[in-house]
C-alpha cells in the first residue's frame, strides 16, 4: 500500500478527519504512450513502492469520475486496472526523490488487514477479490 502525499490545496479548506489516520491506498497511475495497463501496473507498483513484482492475474477494472483540484477543475473519467501480483525483489518504501511528490510512504499490509485500511471502498474490493483468488488457487 501507499500513503499518497496529500498536501492542502490553497484554494480547499483543510478537512480534519475523525481519526486522523493517514489515507492508504494501492498504487496506481496513468497508462503511458504505448503501455499497456498491465504494463502501466507494474512499472507504477515499482515508482511508487521500490518493489518489482511479476503478475498473477487481473483482478478489476475500476471506472470512476473525480474533478481536477488543479488548473482547469475538469471532470475526469478514469479507468484503473488492478492485478494480484508477485513480489519478486526491492524494498518496500525504496522511492526516488522526484516520486516522493506523489508518495508519502509505501508499506507492506497483511493481506487480511488490507480491508480495513485502505480509503476506498473500491480498493477494499480488489483486496477482496485478491483474497478470494489465492483462496482459490493456493498454487498462486
Amino acid at each position: 500500500m501507499i500513503e499518497p502525499r496529500r498536501e492542502p490545496s490553497l484554494d480547499r479548506p483543510i478537512r480534519k478527519t475523525k481519526s486522523q489516520s493517514p489515507l492508504l491506498a494501492l498504487p496506481k497511475g496513468l497508462v503511458d504512450p504505448g503501455e499497456k495497463p498491465e504494463q502501466t501496473a507494474l512499472r507504477e507498483v515499482q515508482e511508487e513502492t521500490g518493489v518489482t513484482a511479476s503478475p498473477i492475474a487481473k483482478l478489476a477494472d475500476i471506472k470512476y469520475f473525480y474533478v481536477r483540484s488543479w488548473g482547469d477543475k475538469e471532470r475526469v473519467f478514469k479507468i484503473v486496472s488492478f492485478y494480484l501480483l508477485r513480489y519478486q525483489s526491492g524494498e518496500i518504501d525504496d522511492v526516488s526523490a522526484p516520486m516522493r511528490i506523489e508518495v508519502k510512504r509505501a508499506l507492506w499490509l497483511p493481506l487480511e488487514d488490507a480491508p480495513k485500511q485502505l480509503a476506498y471502498r473500491s480498493e477494499r474490493d480488489v483486496v477482496r477479490r485478491a483474497q478470494e483468488y489465492l483462496n482459490s488457487h493456493p498454487e498462486a
